[in-house]
């Protein structure tokens, strides 16, 4: 059976990806004035009836996107922010103590469960999409900086690097222009896993209640508050939950193409 080519994996992806960013971006603009509220779990209550609130489904879904979607890719970049500097310079430093210093913290917050350490700040923190962005970024960052890290270490013993530093290039120059431009299909793969994991972290947060309001227009928060109704009006659960599923499996089909690249094989034909 042949695998799916790389233009395949792109359009499927991109496929996935659109509907639920599509719905984050343009959802609220959509959304309306809030109608009366009626019966709870009310199928014939709008196109996809009402939630457990008795409010109306379909607008609850275009309002609920945001804030999974953009505090996600939001801890996704605040983690690499916080990761690439730090993994290059225990890379490239040439002090062993150093190295040791920037990277041994790390196994101590790694040993902490990601989502137990986001649960544990989130309860003393008041509902918002800002500290729960900073919070999962700062739980994403080691796993990370540990990715970069190691990386970065095995490009740094190339003899393009040494020959850097005898001419005098600068750390920034080294650093940045050369090994972190060699890292970037490494960083590519790791970042559809890394947006993947903020995004089930900022989903079970906001399903436990956690730096999300408990009756926010939110997916996660309708996949958790309408469960109970899921057998009387399922749209309610089913609905959201698709939409973060097809978001999370877009983004790595979308980054699993972008990797993989034909490689010239013998006699001109394409490898994949």
């Amino acid at each position: 059976m042949n695998r799916p080519t790389p233009a395949a994996r792109y359009a499927l992806g991109a496929a996935l990806v659109a509907v639920p960013l599509l719905l984050a971006v343009l959802g609220p603009y959509a959304a309306g004035p809030a109608g009366p509220r009626t019966v709870s779990f009310d199928p014939a209550a709008g196109p996809l009836g009402s939630d457990f609130a008795g409010r109306d489904v379909l607008r609850q879904v275009l309002l609920g996107g945001r804030s999974v979607v953009l505090v996600a890719l939001s801890a996704t970049a605040l983690a690499y922010l916080i990761a690439v500097p730090l993994g290059l310079a225990a890379a490239l430093t040439r002090r062993a103590w150093l190295e040791e210093a920037l990277m041994r913290p790390l196994d101590v917050l790694l040993a902490v469960p990601s989502l137990l350490l986001v649960l544990l700040v989130a309860a003393t923190l008041a509902p918002g999409p800002a500290g729960l962005t900073v919070l999962v970024g700062a739980a994403a960052a080691p796993d990370a900086a540990r990715v970069v890290h190691a990386t970065a270490t095995e490009i740094a013993a190339r003899p393009a690097v040494e020959a850097l530093r005898m001419q005098g290039e600068s750390w920034a120059r080294t650093a940045l222009g050369y090994v972190a431009r060699s890292m970037r299909r490494t960083l590519a793969a790791d970042a559809g896993i890394r947006l993947t994991g903020a995004l089930y972290l900022v989903a079970t947060a906001a399903f436990l209640g956690a730096g999300v309001a408990p009756d926010a227009a939110d997916w996660a928060v309708m996949v958790d508050r309408n469960r109970t109704g899921l057998f009387l009006q399922p749209w309610a659960v089913v609905v959201p939950a698709l939409l973060v599923a097809a978001l999370s499996m877009g983004t790595n089909l979308l980054f699993d193409a972008a990797l993989r690249t034909p490689t010239p094989g013998p006699g001109g034909e394409d490898r994949t």
